[in-house]
């Protein structure tokens, strides 16, 4: 194993050495799995309603299921991963999801089906933020960001391709095979976690467990979105504003138990940071605009403009070849730069490209209409992706990787569950809606302008809010000529060392 410096746990590796090539490889392997199905899911729901005699609620759930239980657990994952050991928590992530995918493709009744993909949502959440955590230990300080792009491109890549090979799945053997398939690469991935990750593991991790503010973020998170989910399929009644309101109350008494707590899951010190908060904020406003897109997108094109599973998957290629390509450069370009720029840019483009996308109606071209829609959005997701992930784990110190991987993995999937419940019903596609093109074609097009200006807002946020320059007001990055070995903005903690998260042993640039 080619590795440079120590760490906290041991050893760091440099980028393009025989070990970083492993870690990068599981890492991405397992969290890909995550993201393709959480994809590909949405192009089979038509044959496992035929198949299970499921009702429309039922296709709902084996959505929701999954990204309701990510969404909840994986603030806790990221402190688990901090707590027992980043490689540890990630095994078992792996294992139980293996496992999970089992259930799911055994399946004989709608109900087991969610219940399998509920469980299949607890393994992404230990294998998410584990992943990120490490890659923030595992490489060198100088080549994380390109390291965490890699990652990010690849990740992107598996949730843009996830519709075209459930189409490829679904169409030659059937549904069940789109949870099959992960068994083996679940194995793979497993070996090659146990054989070539290193351990590791902050030092100065909390001693104790803050189990109150565990159990108040998961019940929180939880409830709140059950109740979201729900009153986006039956409208707002007593009992869920009620349940939504436990949830309100159990996320406030989550804050002040993490206000008071002497060694918290999450430290709020966290967002006394400016680019911290500003990079979550804008994680959740764009996650939950790209959420719109891809939930309703493979729909429109089945429903409105009569494509075939196979054919609605594959028409998001160009967003898969673009992530692959230009994903990488955008990290080595924000290093160059900083985050502001390309997180300011990259959402304004990719909302041109919904905009774009909101006109397609049944009479459209995929190479007139589709196609330059989805490449100006591919171009946007390609510049921002990358150093907004580098960007959430710079701002904390290494120590608190998990738990800042965690936070921002639990704002996108909050995002997008807000916006997968909220805009259906806000655009006029309930009920019958997907079995009339007119009336889904027109709530479409409200549901991606609404998507659009999310996604613009968070490149507005990104302009006031995330910085370039250091605390000391240093702008170079690790490569520059002029100033030497400095931390870049998306490669190192721009926390103030006098407000005491930079501890002994971290660094502080």
């Amino acid at each position: 194993m080619d590795t440079t410096r120590g760490d906290a746990a041991g050893e760091t590796m440099v980028w393009g050495s025989p070990g970083a090539r492993w870690v990068l490889g599981a890492t991405v392997g397992a969290s890909a799995l995550a993201l393709l199905d959480a994809t590909t899911v949405n192009v089979a729901l038509p044959a496992i309603g035929a198949d299970l005699d499921a009702t429309f609620g039922g296709l709902q759930w084996t959505v929701n299921a999954y990204t309701l239980v990510l969404a909840a657990l994986i603030l806790l994952s990221g402190s688990l991963a901090d707590r027992f050991g980043r490689r540890r928590v990630f095994v078992v992530g792996i294992a139980w999801f293996t496992l999970a995918s089992l259930l799911c493709a055994a399946a004989p009744t709608i109900g087991l089906l969610v219940a399998g993909r509920a469980l299949q949502g607890a393994g992404g959440a230990l294998l998410t933020p584990g992943s990120l955590a490490i890659l923030q230990a595992s490489f060198a300080p100088g080549d994380r960001a390109r390291a965490i792009g890699a990652w990010a491109g690849l990740g992107g890549i598996a949730a843009a391709v996830g519709p075209l090979l459930g189409g490829v799945l679904i169409g030659t053997l059937g549904w069940r095979a789109i949870f099959w398939i992960n068994v083996p690469v679940t194995a793979a991935v497993l070996w090659a976690t146990l054989r070539h990750v290193p351990g590791s593991r902050p030092t100065n991790v909390a001693r104790r467990f803050d189990v109150a503010g565990s159990l108040l973020a998961t019940v929180g998170l939880g409830v709140l979105t059950w109740a979201l989910i729900t009153g986006g399929e039956r409208g707002a009644d007593p009992l869920l504003v009620t349940v939504g309101a436990v949830g309100v109350l159990a996320l406030a008494l989550f804050v002040v138990v993490e206000r008071r707590a002497a060694e918290p899951m999450m430290p709020l010190e966290l967002f006394t940071s400016r680019q911290f908060s500003g990079t979550n904020l804008v994680t959740f406003v764009v996650y939950g605009g790209m959420a719109g897109l891809f939930f309703l997108l493979v729909v429109h094109l089945q429903v409105v403009l009569g494509y075939p599973p196979l054919l609605a998957g594959s028409a998001l290629l160009p967003v898969t070849l673009l992530m692959l390509v230009l994903s990488p450069r955008a990290g080595a370009l924000a290093e160059r730069l900083g985050p502001r720029r390309p997180m300011t840019a990259g959402p304004l483009v990719m909302a041109t490209g919904l905009v774009l996308i909101a006109r397609l109606d049944a009479g459209s071209s995929y190479l007139v209409d589709l196609l330059p829609a989805i490449v100006v959005f591919g171009l946007g997701l390609s510049a921002l992706v990358t150093p907004l992930t580098a960007t959430a784990l710079a701002a904390a110190p290494d120590h608190r990787s998990g738990v800042a991987s965690g936070i921002n993995n639990a704002i996108s999937r909050t995002g997008g569950l807000l916006a997968v419940a909220a805009l259906p019903p806000l655009a006029g596609i309930t009920g019958d809606a997907f079995n009339d093109p007119a009336r889904f074609a027109a709530g479409f097009a409200t549901a991606m302008h609404a998507s659009a200006g999310l996604i613009a807002l968070g490149g507005v946020l990104a302009l006031f809010t995330i910085r370039d320059q250091l605390p000391d007001g240093r702008t170079a990055c690790p490569h520059s000529r002029t100033l030497g070995p400095r931390r870049c903005p998306v490669d190192g903690s721009p926390l103030q060392p006098d407000n005491g998260l930079v501890a002994a042993g971290s660094p502080s640039g």
